[in-house]
């Protein structure tokens, strides 16, 4: 049998992704590993492998068109297969069940494993569902019928689209499988039950009000007075996990004030002092650091200080963190990313500049590694830079902070009944009330101030 080649998940919350570019031709001989095409995600944009040698045929994955993870976007045959016409027109209706999205090939090898790639990934996420449990008197006597569990993923589809139950459908395939024309059949001679509607729980709350429809919005505006820009994967992305964090996470806001002055000293103090390396612009200093990288590091530490605010929530247990991980909203086209500095408690201030300007830059290009941005236990945005003075983020799951970073401005302020000017920066955080209390968010904001109005303790 031919060797599928399939979408990969690379990314936990990836459900489709866009193939920017092919590097083989429809007919070439490809070896396995050599880069087959570029997978763009959300987020990144990744090579994928080929999952083994031989000739590429039925190339149906397009470049820039959407295309669900798991389904087969080409077919690898080996020197010695058979190919034509009737071997094509079936393969796609007869393939196996796909296995887990996140393998790269869906034939194992001679030992019986998938062959690895570097690029594999199966989070928990993209493991395959079980059927529900049940008693029936169908063969095994617990789980559906033959016919609901044995359906080509075509088949699946083409149910699903249909609304019909798979467990009432013939199946004609071996083994007694449902095939696309067992679905065409029963569509065209009314012979399948619909599948049934999936009815609320008792006590659920009442559904959410949809927001309008296209057609809705549309109609608000004179034809011609715009222009339509479809959304691209990352775009859809950040308004779906945005409407998740803020309809699911109760969001709880704490600000406060902090000066600057001492920071931005012992900052221009360090930077004169960095060493001079070469490189091939010529000499330039081993490191220059930003505000924003000392805040990193002082939110790292205010998380180790507090750490029972370094935390994740799930619905049966709190998650705990050893480390700080950092994550820094970066803005790129199109949307932005937020990649990750670990275990920045425990890095240099030199270290955390440099490596956030490496991971700004690849990001920008979208070629950061799914490592690189997935998980962190907290987060930093800054819009400083923008002159914006204060504002509150949204967290980003499965943090259960954020912290929002506003512009370092002179301001007047009193001390000992006196007024004075003094650089001040004002931050929010925001928290999930229901991993970090108001009074535990509090205590977190209070020892990120007291690192940042004494960043000597930042050198320790």
């Amino acid at each position: 049998m031919p060797t599928e080649v399939i979408l990969p998940k690379v990314d936990m919350d990836m459900a489709t992704g866009q193939i920017s570019r092919w590097f083989a031709e429809e007919g070439a001989r490809v070896k396995k590993g050599d880069v087959l095409f570029e997978i763009e995600t959300d987020k990144a944009a990744m090579e994928i492998d080929a999952p083994a040698s031989g000739v590429l045929r039925d190339v149906s994955g397009k470049e820039g068109v959407d295309i669900a993870v798991g389904a087969a976007v080409a077919w690898i045959y080996a020197d010695d297969e058979a190919y034509g016409a009737d071997v094509a027109a079936t393969k796609q209706d007869e393939a196996p069940i796909s296995p887990p999205v996140g393998e790269m090939s869906a034939k194992p090898t001679e030992g019986g494993a998938a062959p690895p790639t570097s690029h594999s990934v199966t989070p928990p996420s993209a493991l395959p569902s079980l059927p529900p449990l049940g008693i029936s008197p169908t063969r095994g006597g617990i789980g559906q019928s033959p016919s609901a569990g044995r359906a080509t993923p075509l088949a699946r589809r083409l149910a699903r689209e249909a609304g019909l139950a798979l467990a009432s459908i013939s199946g004609t395939g071996p083994h007694g499988r449902v095939v696309k024309a067992d679905v065409d059949a029963a569509i065209a001679g009314g012979g399948a039950q619909a599948a049934p509607a999936a009815k609320a729980p008792a006590g659920a709350p009442a559904p959410a009000v949809k927001a309008m429809s296209d057609e809705q919005v549309l109609k608000l505006f004179e034809q011609g007075s715009y222009d339509l820009v479809p959304h691209d994967n990352m775009r859809k992305t950040i308004a779906r996990r945005l409407v998740e964090a803020k309809t699911t996470i109760p969001h709880f806001y704490l600000t406060l004030d902090c000066e600057l002055d001492a920071l931005l000293a012992l900052r221009t103090q360090i930077n004169a002092a960095a060493p001079v390396k070469k490189t091939d612009k010529g000499d330039a200093p081993a490191y220059k650091l930003s505000v924003n990288d000392m805040v990193i590091k002082a939110m790292a530490m205010a998380l180790k200080a507090v750490p029972d605010a370094n935390a994740s929530w799930t619905e049966s247990a709190m998650v705990k963190h050893k480390h700080a991980d950092v994550g820094v909203a970066v803005s790129i086209p199109g949307g932005l990313i937020t990649p990750i500095i670990r275990h920045a408690d425990e890095k240099t201030l030199s270290t955390i500049s440099n490596e956030m300007k490496d991971l700004a830059s690849r990001a920008r290009s979208r070629k950061l590694k799914p490592e690189e941005y997935q998980g962190g236990t907290t987060a930093v945005s800054n819009l400083g830079m923008f002159g914006i003075k204060d504002f509150a983020a949204v967290i980003n799951p499965p943090h259960a902070t954020i912290l929002a970073v506003g512009v370092g401005e002179e301001r007047a302020v009193v001390k000992n009944g006196e007024i004075r000017i003094a650089t001040v920066m004002s931050v929010t955080l925001s928290t999930d009330h229901r991993a970090v209390d108001g009074a535990l968010g509090a205590e977190l904001l209070v020892a990120f101030k007291r690192l940042i109005e004494n960043p000597m303790g930042m050198l320790v």
